[in-house]
């Protein structure tokens, strides 16, 4: 079967990957472009929880203000000072900046919450009237639950991302892992908003 040439371009573009290795995954999904392309951001995303643990020292700091009245400074990590010049990471940093202006969150992961500030709403949720008269296994279960949704929208890897319905901006980040090559990491940020200290 002929595969079309720009098909082959297409995927290569949408998925970082090699001519050749588009060029397989169209004659393997018998061209089905969208079949292709699926296989491929699998094959990627993959690639990319295996880039996770590569160490980030180049990199970008990046701002955005908002109506003069939200400002945010955000240092967004890479492997190399090569992909820190690509137009695609310069524009996830954006992205990244713009995020937390609009999502205003706390943490950068789920690892970066204090102990402390854990235990406190864990101890907020045994004490709450919906637990009363459960099985201690039910129990624990709706506590870790309550604590998962109130720090949801306050560590920015699980938010949903703000530019793409349905994704979170973990996912995001590891898309562009699988995209550009290299591990990424989100190191710190900053958000300042007018009129309100932290």
């Amino acid at each position: 079967m002929a595969i079309a040439i720009e098909d082959i371009r297409k995927l290569k573009e949408l998925t970082g990957v090699g001519l050749t290795d588009a060029k397989v995954a169209l004659v393997e999904a018998d061209g089905d472009f969208d079949k292709a392309l699926e296989a491929m951001r699998k094959k990627g995303l993959t690639k990319a929880e295996k880039k996770g643990d590569r160490e980030t020292r180049e990199g970008i700091i990046d701002s955005y203000v908002h109506s003069g009245r939200i400002g945010v400074v955000v240092e967004v990590n890479c492997e190399t000072d090569f992909v820190a010049r690509l137009d695609d990471f310069k524009r996830l940093a954006h992205e990244m900046a713009m995020q937390i202006a609009a999502m205003n969150p706390q943490y950068v992961t789920e690892a970066d919450i204090p102990a402390e500030e854990l235990e406190r709403v864990r101890q907020e949720a045994l004490a709450s009237d919906t637990l009363k008269g459960k099985p201690a296994d039910i129990a624990d279960k709706i506590v870790e639950g309550q604590v998962k949704k109130h720090f949801a929208e306050k560590v920015l890897m699980n938010q949903a991302y703000i530019l793409e319905d349905g994704k979170t901006v973990e996912q995001y980040v590891k898309e562009n892992i699988a995209k550009l090559g290299e591990n990424i990491a989100i190191r710190q940020f900053k958000r300042i908003e007018l009129g309100v200290n932290e």
